[in-house]
């Protein structure tokens, strides 16, 4: 069985996972570095057709977190992709962008959340703010398809201008309805 997800991006008339990807690629974004995830699928879709975007699949996430850093020390920016339940593997790494003040950018797709099926995504969905907040990182919360790149946009900039740690925590309501798949 796998998981899939109703596509949600066109209800409200806004391609929002390409209005995401714009405002990364306007923000210098080069590379990307992810676990697979259908919320970011279209996303992940883009960065990887996109000649100038090194993308890496991760095996875990907080390997994305020791990637970002490496970008920032090369000249590069970088944004990881993850779903919520990937945030309890990073809070330890966490420390790694805050101690050595480097820019962290992730954009994180919530679950345990609306017309969740999966009673194993609740807990982690319910603590991913304040285990990101524990951690020092600011949040961004992406609730709406039409305020896409403008969230983005305002997070690239609190990160890479800033110097800061910020999580865009996208509503699983962007994502559409997840169910399983017999037989895929």
């Amino acid at each position: 069985m796998t998981v899939s997800s109703t596509d949600a991006a066109g209800e409200a008339g806004t391609d929002w996972p390409l209005a995401v990807y714009r405002a990364l690629r306007e923000a210098g974004v080069t590379q990307a570095s992810y676990v697979p995830d259908a919320g970011h699928a279209r996303l992940i879709r883009a960065l990887h057709d996109d000649a100038q975007v090194r993308t890496t699949v991760l095996t875990t996430e907080e390997e994305g977190i020791a990637l970002a850093a490496g970008a920032w020390l090369g000249g590069a920016r970088a944004v990881l992709l993850m779903q919520s339940s990937g945030v309890g593997n990073c809070i330890n790494m966490l420390s790694l962008p805050a101690t050595c003040r480097f820019p962290l950018l992730t954009l994180v797709t919530m679950r345990g959340e609306w017309a969740e099926f999966n009673p194993w995504q609740i807990p982690m969905g319910r603590g991913t703010p304040a285990a990101l907040e524990t951690m020092g990182v600011t949040l961004l919360r992406l609730e709406r398809p039409e305020e896409a790149a403008e969230v983005v946009t305002a997070a690239a900039n609190l990160a890479f201008d800033g110097d800061q740690q910020v999580a865009v925590l996208i509503a699983q309501r962007m994502l559409g309805r997840k169910k399983w798949v017999e037989g895929q």
